[in-house]
């Protein structure tokens, strides 16, 4: 070989370890990264300002709740509410169109990622090849070709470095494949919450439409009059203590005997609270405003404050043994959409007056899923969120003629008298 060769050796050496340089090296700036980040800041922004919007209302909402009840009250509550679920599409809205940025954002990294993968390949392959080429002229001949002996270390050492960039080059490709199915996952997870969002929205247009069909059906109730109004109370109330006393009839007859050794021990919260945010406005069993609202002098669960729309959560694992509308069979007295979960731990729980039910009889349901949206059906004096909890074998959704509405058969969950548990022995201290 002579020194024009082992110069060419070099030439091509140094060639593809430009090469190899310039590939690792290469980066593709987003020319609209600031654009999307600045897009992403004006939707928090907008958001922020719909969430204090939404804080405005329910603090109205809150105080309509101490104020006695009429039908202008009844009105206004219904058009404030209608307003915050407004609010809330609103901001759910500005929520999808964040993801959406961001699953574009997203989307441009992998085309961007792939490409880079694409060009590590291709100089991992020409490498490879140069590789062999070199592989093929032995290291004594690369000693003895050239006139100058430092040439000849010169060009061995060049080969050595060059070996050592592939196994480089190798480890930058493996490097940004992982980093490729990373960015994958998180463009996986956002398309899902993408979803959920557009779930959320789906669910929130229909709440909007119920109380805007609760207050026009108020309206022609009472004929827009306040004494129409006192009237349809006194009716309902009246159909309310016959359902009552009826069912509380009923349940004492049932035959049950509580087994403690099937329930969870009280105190140990096997159940999670079915709202994010608590406030208890009315204890189960025997209470001042018990006495005062039901014909029995108990009541059978505890009341939890929640507006028109709030998310209500399974409190345990467990499986939808029934829904139902009371509302479509009896209006107003008793408890409206209601959904009753029997919990693998022995337990089970209705909740009452759901503007919106989530789940289907008969579906697997985990701790903290959503499965409907408190609201104000059935009997209520304001909208909330009845919890009943009883020994898993004692309750089940029956159907008993109302003497309420005659002529027609209600559909709830029913349970003897000893199969009514305490909820707060069940749930986190507060």
């Amino acid at each position: 070989m002579t020194r024009t060769r082992t110069v060419s050796i070099f030439a091509v050496v140094a060639l593809v370890l430009a090469v190899c340089f310039f590939v690792g090296n290469h980066i593709v700036h987003a020319v609209t990264a600031e654009e999307l980040q600045a897009k992403i800041d004006a939707q928090n922004a907008d958001i922020a300002k719909l969430e204090q919007e939404i804080a405005k209302y329910q603090g109205q909402l809150a105080t309509l709740g101490t104020q006695k009840e009429t039908l202008s009250s009844n009105i206004k509550e219904l058009d404030i509410t209608t307003k915050k679920l407004y609010a809330q599409i609103s901001v759910t809205q500005q929520k999808i169109n964040q993801k959406n940025t961001q699953i574009a954002n997203l989307g441009t990294q992998i085309d961007d990622k792939s490409s880079r993968i694409g060009e590590h390949k291709s100089a991992l392959s020409e490498s490879v090849r140069f590789q062999q080429k070199m592989d093929e002229v032995p290291l004594p001949y690369l000693l003895v070709s050239s006139d100058n002996i430092s040439d000849s270390w010169q060009a061995i050492d060049e080969v050595t470095q060059f070996n050592s960039k592939i196994k480089n080059r190798i480890d930058v490709l493996g490097n940004a494949k992982a980093d490729l199915e990373d960015t994958k996952k998180v463009t996986e997870k956002a398309k899902a919450e993408l979803e959920s969002l557009k779930r959320d929205l789906s669910d929130q247009k229909k709440i909007v439409d119920g109380t805007i069909a609760q207050k026009n059906k108020l309206l022609k109730e009472t004929k827009n009059q306040e004494s129409g109004y006192k009237l349809l109370l006194a009716d309902r109330l009246a159909k309310k203590d016959a359902f009552e006393k009826d069912l509380r009839e009923y349940e004492s007859q049932l035959q049950y005997v509580l087994n403690p050794s099937l329930l969870p021990k009280a105190g140990s919260s096997p159940l999670s609270w079915p709202l994010d945010s608590i406030r208890i406005t009315q204890q189960f069993g025997r209470t001042v405003d018990s006495v005062r609202l039901y014909a029995s002098g108990s009541h059978n669960g505890t009341d939890f404050a929640a507006s028109i729309g709030t998310p209500v959560k399974a409190m345990a694992d467990g499986v939808v043994a029934g829904i139902g509308d009371t509302d479509a069979q009896c209006n107003g007295v008793s408890f409206g959409k209601f959904i009753l979960i029997k919990y693998n731990d022995g337990l089970a729980s209705t909740f009452g007056h759901l503007s919106l039910i989530k789940v289907t009889e008969g579906q697997q349901v985990s701790r903290g899923d959503i499965v409907g949206y408190s609201g104000n059906t059935g009997y209520t004096t304001g909208p909330h969120l009845h919890v009943s909890v009883y020994a898993r074998d004692a309750v089940s959704v029956k159907s008993l003629p109302s003497k309420s509405c005659v002529g027609r058969m209600l559909t709830q969950p029913v349970s003897p008298i000893a199969g009514y548990l305490d909820p707060m022995a069940y749930l986190p201290s507060q």
